[in-house]
């Protein structure tokens, strides 16, 4: 099943980004003390207690200089909206504000949307990096949201306490039933690409809207079909556009359907307009495909408005794997969702990555690999003097396929033999289209 979502949200220059910062491990939203620095949705993975969740950093309201003078009903109709937004996606909300300067009436406008939510709600007091500042955090009892958790996320003072209560907030988990013969395919890109098309293209009917105005699908859509026996859910996802480009409101959110729609499937067709060319947006979504460690092909759309010679194919196919040199391993397929053409092999193209998501290795076969690949080239170590070995090989899971290697000291493996290995598996058994796992353990480890 999907993670779960926590949304953080507050008025601008509260530390959500810190926080958020603090909770995905690394330094990827940008933080400093201007209002409004947010201005796209950023996510990340994170995990307290042993539950994993997805975390959103919302952006607050933006006050530019034409915006300073308008009325504060102005201001709290922009800050119900996002509230409003952060609580249709998300399980848990962790509304942020500021110990420092105390309750504002954008506080309240947000307290007054999220005392409507049937949402777990969490008051976190930020910037309470003092015992007075911890102390004066009752004053936001006023909202009647609960108990107000003084915290500072800058400092990591009262974190653990919050993230405590997010853990004990989320909903249960349900692990979903695995079903080796239903595949999953979520169709996902860039605004205006083609997506709907495909599916109803697929589909032979008008199954979803489509448009020409970018982002017209705000939903994912599920599609139940069998094609040749085998059971297909067909997911067609809101566009996602390029960071700094995306509109506040719906279109943000869209971006995190596309992530739970990523989650979810199996298999990730990612189309990309040929008349546009590749875009940074397209290499991102990859990105986040990999992340996930889902099986992926590239779709390039429209390729029939585009004029060609003898060199077009393969000019374009070198622009392509240059692009996505990280999943080279990705088929492409050239394709107009409009016309049809090579639509016939979009699904026989994804059932086939499902199969080798699902492919298994005996482990007989797998430590002769792994003998001829040291044979061929023995692994350095990374340390001068020390000496690695690897014992041997087993393939512990499918869908993703992950390879778990043993050695006598993991520390001395450098990634470069990592990347080697895979390329020797992939070299005798295909695992076309799907992201391999190499994992390193030390031999003492395997229980």
């Amino acid at each position: 099943m999907p993670d779960p979502i926590v949304a953080l949200v507050g008025r601008p220059n509260v530390g959500k980004s810190t926080f958020f910062n603090r909770l995905v491990g690394e330094r990827r939203s940008i933080t400093e003390d201007t209002p409004g620095t947010t201005r796209d949705r950023l996510y990340g993975a994170s995990e307290w207690n042993g539950r994993k969740f997805t975390v959103i950093d919302t952006a607050g309201l933006l006050f530019t200089d034409d915006q300073v003078e308008h009325s504060l009903r102005e201001i709290a109709r922009g800050v119900r909206a996002q509230a409003q937004l952060a609580i249709d996606e998300a399980d848990v909300i962790v509304f942020l504000v500021d110990g420092r300067e105390g309750m504002t009436a954008a506080d309240t406008e947000v307290a007054d949307v999220l005392r409507l939510t049937s949402k777990p709600v969490i008051l976190a007091v930020n910037k309470a990096d003092s015992q007075e500042r911890q102390l004066d955090a009752v004053e936001f009892y006023a909202l009647n949201l609960g108990e107000p958790m003084p915290m500072s996320a800058y400092h990591g003072l009262g974190t653990g306490d919050v993230l405590d209560r997010v853990v004990e907030a989320l909903p249960p988990t349900e692990p979903e039933e695995y079903d080796e013969e239903h595949v999953r395919i979520a169709i996902v890109g860039r605004p205006n690409v083609g997506k709907s098309s495909l599916l109803n293209k697929l589909l032979g009917q008008e199954r979803s809207v489509v448009s020409a105005v970018p982002g017209t699908t705000r939903d994912n859509i599920d599609t139940e079909l069998t094609f040749e026996g085998t059971r297909i859910t067909l997911i067609d996802t809101a566009g996602i556009r390029r960071a700094g480009r995306i509109e506040r409101g719906v279109e943000q959110y869209s971006v995190i359907r596309t992530l739970r729609a990523i989650d979810r499937c199996d298999v990730a067709l990612l189309l990309i307009d040929a008349e546009e060319g590749i875009t940074a947006q397209d290499t991102h979504i990859a990105g986040m495909i990999l992340d996930a460690k889902k099986g992926v092909a590239l779709l390039i759309n429209k390729w029939d408005t585009l004029e060609k010679d003898n060199d077009t194919f393969k000019d374009y196919s070198d622009k392509v794997r240059e692009a996505f040199k990280f999943i080279d391993y990705a088929p492409i397929l050239f394709i107009s969702a409009q016309t049809g053409q090579r639509v016939n092999r979009v699904l026989p193209t994804a059932l086939h990555i499902a199969d080798e998501r699902r492919k298994r290795v005996p482990t007989s076969q797998l430590n002769d690999l792994l003998r001829d690949a040291v044979n061929k080239q023995p692994p350095m170590a990374i340390r001068k003097g020390a000496h690695l070995r690897i014992y041997y090989a087993t393939q512990p899971q499918v869908a993703p396929p992950v390879f778990l290697f043993f050695t006598n000291d993991r520390n001395l493996v450098h990634w470069s033999y990592g990347r080697y290995l895979e390329n020797r598996i992939r070299e005798r058994y295909g695992f076309g289209g799907t992201p391999i796992v190499i994992v390193f353990r030390d031999r003492d480890e395997q229980d």
